[in-house]
């Protein structure tokens, strides 16, 4: 049972609402098994003698009340033993007005009008095998905190400007001193308010003499306290901190009235609420865009660890732990378990994954210590966490916010128990490396064993790696490339993340340890997958779960919106797979390298086509500077003053001309028409404009057009119909908008021709079957499609069909056509928006996408997973049989010939 079959079940359900039967077609519409809805409907499996009530064993309570208030009803059911004695996942309650309903899982609740239960379809997918992922929100004092800082930073460099990376890195340590006295004070390690409030009594309202005291403060914490001479009360009270932070001489910046106002007002806030991994937050706040750009650095919030962290190793160790509940041995195997546990984040930053990983252990490790009555103190050593990071300060912050981390435990720990360790003075923890993560042995950085190599460990590595294409990467990650990559020939169309995804397949191979990185889409995409995959993957590795593309969001100031994915690799093992879309958990039988739940294939560049599809064609390129192109408006104006031009206009295509239906045009001139019309004043200015654009060029190829600037630098163009496709498309389309013209249209490089096509390629390229080949295969530009010749269009599986099915889909292809003429007046962006496309034409693409499936099939496709599925398997026994071809081809070619006697 998939999505699309679970909505279609819902829509016909409230059309024709039977309050007799709703609740058991409720179940039916999610895929529960009829045999069973059939004992539950005749009292079998009814578990409940009240009238109006159904309870099913860890399915479901029930209860249709016309009189009671429902939502008093609701909250009464979720507290009465009588309901939860036989644990159901959902209570739900009803008058056939409005439903609603509890989630005892997740704690999720519905309350809306019961006709409208098709737009909530989500709510029951448990019933269907399909959870919903739960992630933590963002903590609001998090937010607040990091603008806080922002705001702080802006108001000292506004005094303080920085000119050199030492001069940022400076206010960087300043401000990390900064932040943990925020903690201290909140969080039990100095007195209560005792910076904030000693910046308050002891400087001035201008802050004139704040540097000055600073300084002196921040020495005094890091001189043991029978080494102090001399000090006044206020500094004599502040306790000795030690663990580096203050071990270098750092001076404090010049401060204002506002900047030492924007100090007290950030002391005011509770920062024992706030997340060590405020720290990733702020330097991504402080350090000038240009340095976080070159460094790769994107802060990761809270909710996006937990999308690494939950499926990678959390969840497999809370399903032991509930399975363990009441065996003393199994709980105990389980924290020694915990405890031996390694997390490795080979490019963590301020340790915002070292951070949250160690938290929630700590977490499951006091669940496990209530279970037991056990009064122990945590062994989770901060020992057991490993990091490398190439910038000196953020491997330096990294330290020091575990140290917080662990604080902030130890208070929970002694909430919960009564007892913990001492806070000060801080000593030197965690395993975390300056150096750079490509070059560095991670063996040796994190070894997988203990007691001398004898003992294999569990190492989860994790992290989000810098990304960047070949074209952004600074020379040094270039050369890193080339040393990580140095058995591979092609390895410049990487993105610099494969460097990590390579050595993290070699670390963890044949060991008990796996990885999960977040990553651009890109190295699922397109010409990436079989460059990098094969591989990976070929060294007995798997893909274990994954997110698809999703979009990036985090709580830091100015943030870096990416497109991402989430993919986990691990050792072959004999479990579950999961795919993870739009925020619905999938089992999967196996995850391949473009993240679809099919065979692991690599779809190859093509220079023809794999099916039997006419040859598509390269656009044209101007190089002209922008000379020999003109709006509609500009081209009117210089045919009223030059009629005789008018002959020489050709209608440009690009993928914004067609698909926004913005009207451009090109000088077209044959080199027998220039004698006509050089000396025209127009064309002779336009013809030296060009000319000397192409001559300032660095590339070979431009210069020598230079020659004949009234020529197209790279001219394409064919006289006759065409089929165009946009080589960029929104990804919210349910349709590629496919462009069909007659004559004239010269097609620029951002789409891509087909010369003179039969008329039902039109049908197969605007099909359902095509676009989902395309957002799998095709390479993205952030989350919009990219269409490629090579790597799509060459390789999309499309059978051999007859002359009578082309006439078939011709006829589709016609009524397209005619509904898009119904609304001339709309462009493409508009007609293929998916929440506003006119019903006929969606009509229409729903009748030709059923005639190009019956191309495959008889039976129509139910879900893109269906139709990518089955691409996938034909894909492969194409490439079969062309290779069979091939083969016997070669074969008689080296056969000998026999001579024939007389």
């Amino acid at each position: 049972m998939n999505i699309a079959q679970i909505e279609n079940n819902l829509q016909k359900l409230v059309k024709s609402l039977n309050k007799t039967t709703f609740i058991y077609d409720l179940l039916l519409a999610y895929g529960q098994p009829k045999a069973s809805i059939t004992r539950l409907q005749r009292g079998g499996l009814n578990l409940s003698k009240v009238d109006g009530e159904i309870a099913w064993k860890k399915k479901l309570f029930f209860k249709v009340e016309q009189k009671e208030d429902l939502h008093e009803l609701i909250e009464n059911l979720r507290a009465d033993n009588k309901t939860l004695k036989h644990d159901p996942r959902f209570i739900v309650v009803t008058d056939f007005e409005t439903l609603l309903a509890i989630d005892r899982k997740t704690v999720d609740t519905l309350d809306i009008p019961i006709l409208e239960i098709a737009k909530h379809f989500d709510f029951f997918l448990p019933w269907a095998g399909m959870e919903k992922a739960q992630h933590q929100d963002e903590n609001p004092a998090d937010v607040k905190a990091a603008e806080r800082m922002a705001k702080l930073y802006d108001e000292i460099k506004k005094d303080n400007p920085t000119k050199t990376l030492e001069e940022v890195h400076n206010i960087n340590v300043f401000l990390s001193r900064l932040l943990f006295c925020f903690f201290a004070e909140d969080t039990g390690i100095f007195e209560k308010n005792q910076f904030t409030n000693a910046i308050d009594s002891c400087t001035q309202i201008d802050g004139s003499d704040m540097h000055t005291f600073l300084d002196k403060l921040f020495e005094v914490m890091n001189t043991e306290p029978g080494k102090r001479k001399n000090l006044t009360t206020y500094l004599e009270s502040f306790p000795y901190v030690n663990g580096g932070l203050y071990k270098n001489k750092h001076l404090a910046p010049v401060f204002t009235r506002r900047s030492r106002k924007a100090i007290i007002e950030s002391g005011e806030l509770d920062w024992s609420a706030i997340n060590p991994d405020i720290f990733g937050s702020m330097i991504q706040a402080v350090i000038t865009p240009e340095h976080r750009g070159s460094l790769g650095m994107h802060y990761t919030s809270v909710p996006n660890i937990m999308k690494v962290i939950e499926p990678l190793f959390l969840n497999e160790l809370y399903d032991e732990f509930e399975a363990a509940k009441g065996n003393h041995k199994k709980l105990k195997d389980l924290l020694l378990r915990i405890w031996k546990i390694k997390i490795f984040d080979p490019a963590c930053g301020s340790g915002n994954f070292l951070i949250i990983a160690y938290k929630v252990l700590r977490i499951l490790e006091m669940k496990i210590f209530k279970e037991l009555g056990s009064l122990a103190f945590s062994n989770i050593s901060l020992g057991n966490f490993y990091g490398i990071e190439l910038d000196d300060f953020a491997h330096e912050v990294a330290t020091l916010s575990l140290w917080l981390a662990e604080h902030q435990m130890n208070q929970v720990f002694f909430k919960e128990f009564g007892r913990t360790k001492p806070a000060l003075p801080l000593t030197e923890t965690g395993n975390i490396v300056h150096g750079n993560a490509t070059r560095l042995d991670w063996e040796t950085v994190c070894p997988k064993t203990r007691n001398g190599g004898t003992e294999l460990v569990e190492v989860y590595v994790l992290g989000n790696p810098p990304y960047l294409g070949y074209s952004v990467q600074t020379d040094m990650q270039k050369q890193d490339m080339a040393i990580v990559f140095k058995s591979f020939s092609e390895y410049k169309s990487l993105d610099y993340i494969a460097c990590w995804i390579l050595k993290g397949a070699s670390y963890i191979a044949n060991s008990i340890s796996q990885f999960a990185f977040v990553t651009t889409n890109s190295v699922c995409q397109g010409e990436q997958v079989a460059l990098l995959w094969p591989t990976i993957l070929g060294n007995k590795l798997e893909i274990g779960f994954a997110h698809t593309s999703f979009k990036w969001s985090n709580n830091a100031k100015l943030n870096a919106g990416v497109t991402v994915v989430i993919i986990g690799i691990r050792n072959k093992f004999n479990k579950i797979k999961y795919l993870f879309t739009d925020g619905i958990k999938h089992v999967c039988q196996n995850i391949n390298p473009y993240l679809t739940n099919a065979n692991t294939v690599y779809i190859q560049n093509r220079n023809t086509t794999l099916s039997s599809l006419p040859k598509i064609g390269y656009g044209s390129s101007a190089l002209d500077g922008g000379f020999l192109l003109f709006s509609d408006v500009e081209k009117n104006e210089i045919i009223k003053e030059t009629p005789k031009l008018e002959k020489y206009f050709k209608k440009v295509m690009g993928s914004q001309e067609l698909i926004k239906g913005i009207e451009r045009y090109c000088l077209w001139i044959e080199d027998s028409d220039l004698k006509d019309i050089k000396d025209l004043p127009l064309i002779k200015s336009r013809l030296n404009y060009v000319k000397e654009f192409r001559l300032k060029s660095k590339r070979q190829a431009t210069i020598d057009a230079a020659i004949l600037p009234h020529r197209f630098g790279e001219p394409r163009y064919i006289e006759g119909n065409l089929v165009v496709i946009p080589k960029v498309s929104s990804e919210n389309r349910n349709y590629l908008p496919i462009g069909f013209f007659t004559k004239n249209v010269v097609v620029m490089d951002k789409a891509f021709p087909i010369y003179n096509p039969e008329q039902y390629i039109f049908s197969v390229l605007s099909s359902k079957m095509h676009i989902t080949w395309l957002k799998a295969i095709g390479g993205k530009l952030e989350t919009r499609m990219s269409y490629s010749s090579s790597i799509v269009y060459n390789t999309f599986p499309f059978p051999n069909i007859s002359e009578s099915q082309k006439k078939e889909l011709e006829k589709h292809v016609y009524k397209v056509l005619e509904e898009r003429e119904q609304h001339s007046e709309k462009t493409l962006a508009q007609l293929y928006d998916p929440d506003k496309m006119p019903d006929g034409l969606r009509e229409a693409h729903h009748r030709l996408d059923l005639a190009i499936e019956r191309c495959y099939r008889s039976k129509p496709f139910e879900s893109d997973e269906e139709r990518l599925e089955y691409l996938f398997k034909l894909y492969e026994q194409m490439i079969e049989e062309e290779k069979s071809k091939g083969s016997l081809f070669e074969k008689k070619k080296s056969e000998p010939r026999i001579k024939r006697i007389k």
